[in-house]
């Protein structure tokens, strides 16, 4: 089949951290010829390594991995940025004829990846962060103005009203004079020519939870505080990006001195179940999803209608 010229196929895998997407994702790279493209925010940085669950080569079984180690600790990273780059390696994939199999645990990438992303994404960044003080403001009694007068000074600064109930950005901030509505529908831009088909991995919540506190204690046994300590050591900013990531923050609190070793562990292990319900949450809303029990490899055994 040449993927140059006709449709070719694109598949993702979806599932909370700690549910094998990785390893489903080698074996049906195995099977199908096909490359693994992560479609993860903490997996984006160069030596933060452990407790982001990069797949070690050994896990990889030969696979080449793309979007991992492509930024700098000190760089920013954005989901516009990941969509840019995952293009270009889509291109890449297309051209050498292999089927991309993407392993996502940022939703937020994935959607801005596979629909695009809007033409005003500062703009309406700038808003939703200036009504959120504002609303802040007025819970903790430090401003006398109502909330509802600020968030209405607010829209006069970011938007230009072009009817009743119709709102385009302002030219301090924008130079198109559309209503709102419009802009969320022409500034789309979805991935196209690609036949996408989604997988997702939907473990049941008591062993997802028991496979993370194992996870996070092979993590630590891997040597996870000492990468912690190396980074420092090196140099690395203690309040840089992905300090802030889980585990991170926490076993740069024990090094610090602040909290002992078991707190950090049970930190970690709590923060985690959090984030593995918040992606369910997310995914669950992703369409078109072809839903499989259990983890990893073993999810291809059952699936859920």
């Amino acid at each position: 089949m040449n993927l140059e010229h006709a449709t070719p196929p694109l598949v993702v895998v979806i599932g909370p951290t700690a549910s094998g997407k990785s390893s489903l994702a080698v074996r049906l790279a195995e099977q199908l010829g096909g490359e693994v493209v992560a479609c993860d925010s903490t997996q984006l940085y160069r030596g933060f390594d452990i407790g982001t669950a990069k797949p070690a080569p050994s896990e990889r079984h030969g696979i080449p991995h793309h979007l991992i180690d492509v930024l700098g600790p000190e760089e920013a990273a954005t989901a516009g940025g990941y969509r840019q780059m995952a293009l270009a390696a889509l291109a890449d994939l297309r051209k050498r004829g292999r089927l991309p199999i993407f392993t996502v645990g940022t939703g937020l990438y994935c959607a801005r990846c596979l629909r695009g992303w809007l033409t005003f994404p500062s703009v309406q960044k700038s808003f939703a962060n200036a009504c959120a003080l504002a609303r802040a403001r007025m819970v903790l009694g430090t401003c006398t103005t109502s909330c509802g007068v600020l968030i209405l000074r607010l829209r006069r600064k970011f938007l230009l009203p072009t009817s009743k109930n119709s709102f385009a950005p302002s030219r301090s901030a924008l130079s198109q004079k559309k209503p709102l509505t419009e802009l969320h529908r022409s500034g789309r831009a979805p991935l196209q020519g690609w036949r996408v088909l989604k997988i997702g991995l939907a473990p049941d919540r008591e062993p997802l939870y028991a496979r993370i506190h194992a996870r996070t204690d092979a993590m630590l046994a891997r040597g996870w505080l000492e990468e912690v300590r190396s980074l420092l050591e090196a140099g690395l900013p203690a309040d840089a990006k992905p300090f802030d990531f889980i585990g991170y923050r926490e076993l740069r609190a024990v090094l610090q001195g602040h909290i002992t070793l078991d707190d950090a562990i049970a930190a970690i292990q709590q923060s985690t179940r959090r984030y593995a319900k918040r992606q369910l949450t997310w995914f669950r809303r992703e369409p078109a999803v072809h839903w499989l029990e259990g983890f990893g490899d073993d999810a291809l055994l059952q699936s859920r209608p």
